[in-house]
């Protein structure tokens, strides 16, 4: 039965015992009939009865009759995942019919106990608690006033401490099924939280890819286009200059082939180390050189802080798209990449600027390059402004703490 719920029989019960379903639920019970534990408690109930039998011969000797019943009260329980609520009631019933009939006390309570917990478990809690209030009820009325008319014969009144204790047996029996029932919503929760915990986690990683791809392409795409447009232009007029775009054309879908290949490789092993080196800042000079090859000239001022992978990535990928956007959407042919690290402050300010104007072109970006940009500075715990300068131009501002690989 562990393979109904997600598991293996090296799985069982990791997370808590498989859920009770309910009539309420879209999806019906439909494993098997529980045959192992309804015909153990039957032959508990059996034999304990005989046992109880000898220590209480004032009562009636166990007949046919009262075996029958016996029978009733445990081997309807096979039922008891289906249809929770005739179970625990029909129980009820059947044992009822056994007190009043003058049998000896015994382990027939034992049904009603596990007919109650299965109907609280499953959602039933008015019908369990109903049950077993109508079985205290029967039982007092059985000792308290009907004694007379029902065997045995000469029997006494009980006594209030006896349904005191019995009381105090239901109320235990009650107790005992709300506090399964109150663990087993515990364990939906925790269920629950661990699916939508596992559903952000998968969430975050496709849009962690998703921005991996956008910046590659992003970046690589308007190289190719810039160097496309270039070539075609010159091609019959200039044949080495369009050579020239083509072998930048080439190495720009190299490099973001295999940078997209190496995105890809984490979604087929997700976990394992990169194949390749994750892109740094170290690579501005090349970074630099793609730009060129599109004649955008990048002038980098400052010198970077050694940072942690993640930062070193987020701040690698914020300078890439903001020169991408230069290339895309600028008339200006020159942009500036400035660093400034504060120690005092534990920040990195990293600011991309151009001289503008803007030019509206488009290369059939996404739009979603600042908002990537923003998201990362985001995760990292810092903050992105991008926006026109007042003398003209554009200007991406990145501020982000500068956690170096030091500090670790």
């Amino acid at each position: 039965m562990d393979e109904q719920y997600g598991g293996g029989p090296s799985r069982r019960w990791r997370y808590g015992p498989p859920r009770w379903h309910s009539a309420d639920d879209p999806e019906p019970y439909r494993a098997r009939r529980p045959w192992r534990s309804t015909v153990l408690l039957t032959a508990l109930v059996l034999i304990g009865s005989n046992f109880a039998a000898h220590d209480q011969p004032h009562r009636q000797p166990l007949d046919p009759y009262a075996r029958v019943l016996l029978l009733v009260a445990s081997l309807v329980l096979l039922w008891r995942h289906r249809h929770p609520v005739l179970v625990v009631l029909g129980t009820t019933g059947a044992t009822l019919v056994y007190l009043a009939g003058g049998y000896p006390y015994g382990p027939v309570f034992a049904a009603v106990a596990l007919g109650c917990f299965t109907a609280v478990v499953a959602g039933h809690r008015r019908a369990a608690w109903t049950a077993v209030g109508l079985l205290w009820a029967g039982h007092a009325l059985v000792a308290l006033w009907l004694y007379r008319w029902l065997p045995p014969a000469g029997d006494s009144r009980a006594g209030l401490g006896q349904e005191a204790v019995a009381a105090t047996w239901v109320l235990a029996i009650v107790a005992v099924c709300e506090l399964a029932r109150v663990r087993r919503e515990q364990w939906a929760r925790e269920r629950a939280d661990r699916a939508q915990a596992a559903g952000r986690r998968a969430d975050e990683e496709r849009l962690r890819i998703a921005r991996e791809l956008h910046d590659v392409l992003a970046h690589s795409i308007s190289v190719i286009n810039v160097q496309a447009g270039m070539g075609l232009a010159l091609l019959d007029s200039n044949p080495e200059q369009a050579r020239a775009a083509l072998t930048t054309i080439k190495a720009a879908s190299k490099e973001a082939l295999g940078e997209v290949r190496q995105v890809l490789d984490t979604l087929r092993a997700p976990g394992a180390a990169p194949r390749a080196p994750t892109p740094g800042l170290d690579r501005l000079p090349e970074l630099a050189e793609q730009a060129a090859s599109a004649g955008l000239t990048v002038d980098i001022e400052g010198e970077p802080p050694r940072l942690t992978p993640g930062a070193d990535l987020a701040a690698f990928r914020i300078v890439q798209e903001a020169l991408t956007n230069v290339v895309r959407h600028s008339g200006s042919r020159r942009a500036r990449v400035r660093f400034a690290y504060d120690e005092g402050e534990g920040i990195m300010r990293l600011r991309i600027d151009d001289d503008g104007p803007v030019t509206g072109a488009d290369t059939g970006g996404s739009g979603n390059g600042l908002a990537g940009m923003r998201e990362r500075a985001a995760a990292l715990g810092g903050t992105i402004e991008a926006g026109p300068r007042p003398d003209g131009g554009f200007r991406v501002l990145a501020v982000l703490p500068s956690h170096t690989k030091e500090d670790q």
